[in-house]
């Protein structure tokens, strides 16, 4: 059981809320972020003696993002707007858990050439008070884990 303010900041999960993410060279703010998987497909070997189950290659890296849409700011629109003829500029980001105060990560993901595959508008609806909160669906090559 932890007993100090040392074990405690060691030994327990970090808050989820805590977190910045760097898109490139830009640091941006986000209300939430998923799709940092890591996994492999499973490939089914049949022998004459039953299924063995193998791994495969990796799979997919899809990550979606969801910020508050702002005035004047269209980073997501211009960047999924130069795809052409199957080039697009790929990013590289990060998220990070931070500390109490977010000067410090603790935990970060890197995700290697990420580019935009879908933008969605937010819901409008006009009985609501809700911020208009817009989509951003990603694929990427890879992600990995940094414990700092």
């Amino acid at each position: 059981m932890a007993t100090t303010v040392d074990d405690i900041k060691n030994e327990y999960p970090i808050p989820v809320y805590r977190f910045v993410v760097t898109l490139g060279d830009e640091q941006m703010a986000f209300s939430e972020v998923s799709g940092l998987d890591i996994g492999v497909e499973t490939i089914t070997y049949k022998d004459g003696l039953g299924r063995k189950h193998m791994p495969g290659q990796k799979s997919d890296v899809n990550i979606t993002l969801k910020r508050g849409v702002v005035r004047k700011k269209s980073q997501f629109f211009d960047w999924i707007n130069q795809i052409s003829l199957n080039l697009i500029d790929k990013k590289d980001m990060t998220v990070s858990l931070t500390n109490e105060t977010g000067d410090e990560p603790l935990v970060t993901w890197t995700i290697t050439n990420a580019f935009p595959k879908k933008l969605t508008a937010p819901s409008f609806n006009g009985s609501s008070n809700e911020v208009a909160v817009e989509t951003l669906e990603m694929m990427a090559d890879n992600v990995t884990i940094a414990f700092n």
